[in-house]
């Protein structure tokens, strides 16, 4: 957190960029908030904001497998008929149950289109390490021979919208993280540069 305050006091842009899909946008920022961060809404990058505008964009209506938490992210999204499959970190929902309808739903595509909200492989929380989507993800890319499109972390599209919502180029930018592949190595591609922490999930 005091880092957090000199960043803001130094005049310096600060953008969160989480792979958090368990949670909406508002929600995640209550949390930070609730801790004693002080951060808005506008002031993070997430998934399932940027996964809506590609829906829009292309026309497409999802079938969710995310949190049930993340659920109102996509309110306004048409999910009628489902012409592809949105994929987050679904935690309990993974079951074997949702991932075979997942499947179903990609296999009897005529070009089956998988969304994931990320591609990690694990993740950390006060009780231990936790599978992440991106074994899920890799599952259901081997079952129906199909390569998913990734809009979250270490995605070169996720790193330039939270560039665009900073309003600075990658050349003036560093991301700061604890994963070599999701956080620097993300970043690296889209031109910035990186530091890894040696915290949260490193190993």
């Amino acid at each position: 957190m005091p880092s957090l305050c000199r960043i803001k006091a130094s005049g310096l842009k600060l953008q969160l960029c989480t792979n958090e899909t368990q949670a909406t946008r508002e929600d995640f920022v209550r949390k930070l908030r609730g801790l004693g961060f002080d951060i808005s809404v506008s002031e993070v990058t997430a998934p399932a904001p940027a996964a809506c505008h590609l829906l829009r964009e292309r026309g497409l209506r999802p079938h969710l497998l995310v949190h049930h938490d993340l659920v109102p992210e996509f309110a306004e999204i048409d999910k009628t008929n489902p012409n592809c499959v949105v994929l987050g970190d679904a935690a309990e929902n993974f079951t074997y149950a949702n991932l075979n309808e997942a499947f179903r739903l990609l296999i009897g595509m005529e070009k089956p289109v998988l969304i994931s909200l990320g591609k990690g492989r694990y993740y950390k929380e006060t009780d231990g390490l936790k599978l992440d989507v991106g074994a899920y993800m890799k599952a259901l890319e081997y079952a129906c021979d199909v390569q998913a499109e990734v809009v979250g972390k270490p995605a070169k599209s996720f790193f330039e919208s939270a560039l665009a919502e900073l309003g600075v180029p990658p050349e003036q930018a560093i991301m700061i993280g604890d994963d070599i592949v999701s956080d620097v190595g993300g970043a690296q591609k889209c031109g910035m540069r990186a530091l890894q922490v040696r915290t949260g999930k490193y190993r």
